[in-house]
């Protein structure tokens, strides 16, 4: 695992790194202008699909398509992105806005994924496809073997499934609680099957609740 410091070596021309870093919201806010990371986003998450398919590809020849694409999902999804810039401390680097940033923004999952896509895409415009794979290879495939021994799928597509195979409607999320302050939340949430609570989940966002919630429903539902 490379960090933030480590990261500035590998560019050339650092005003990328810079744009990779640079949320919409900061350009909304400062009367220069500029251009913010979403443009290299496109480009990071498209060359982040083909490498990462390209490498479990070549690893698991006996594996058939739906193995592939849940596995690649499983290390291109939004939660595996934001842990791998929360190792990094993209967050402390990154260009917000004052409202964002008291939001918990350099917190925020969504924007740390985007994050990382954006510097995918920035490394392969300064120094081409070998650049973006090895940072891959180094941040996101060398804890390859860690996912393959666990589910590939999440815990809601896993209690989705084993309702579906009893013949039931899909499970229900609630929102029962939501405490504290706006850049600091908790909520809880409860699944229902059927119209019967079976499971609750604690989480940061209503996202890692539901999963929660899941998790605690498949104990209760098996």
């Amino acid at each position: 695992m490379t960090n933030i410091d480590k990261l500035k070596n590998y560019f050339k021309n650092e005003s990328l790194l810079r744009l990779a870093l640079t949320h919409k919201s900061w350009i909304n806010e400062h009367q220069e202008g500029g251009e913010s990371n979403e443009r290299l986003e496109f480009l990071g998450d498209a060359i982040l699909e083909f490498i990462v398919s390209k490498e479990i590809y070549g690893k698991f020849p006996e594996k058939e398509e739906g193995y592939l694409t849940a596995l690649r999902a499983n290390l291109v999804n939004t939660a595996n992105l934001a842990e791998i810039a929360k190792k990094l401390g993209i967050g402390d680097s990154l260009l917000l806005s004052k409202g964002e940033e008291e939001g918990g923004g350099r917190d925020n999952p969504s924007i740390l994924a985007n994050t990382i896509e954006a510097i995918i895409g920035a490394l392969f415009l300064d120094g081409g496809i070998k650049l973006s794979e090895d940072f891959i290879r180094i941040n996101l495939l060398s804890g390859l073997q860690e996912k393959v021994s666990k589910p590939l799928k999440d815990a809601k597509s896993r209690l989705q499934e084993l309702v579906q195979a009893k013949g039931l409607a899909s499970p229900k999320y609630r929102v029962i609680d939501e405490a504290g302050p706006d850049h600091n939340k908790k909520f809880t949430i409860e699944v229902l099957i059927e119209g019967k609570s079976t499971g609750r989940g604690e989480g940061k966002n209503k996202s890692e609740a539901e999963q929660e919630a899941a998790k605690d429903a498949i104990k209760n539902y098996s």
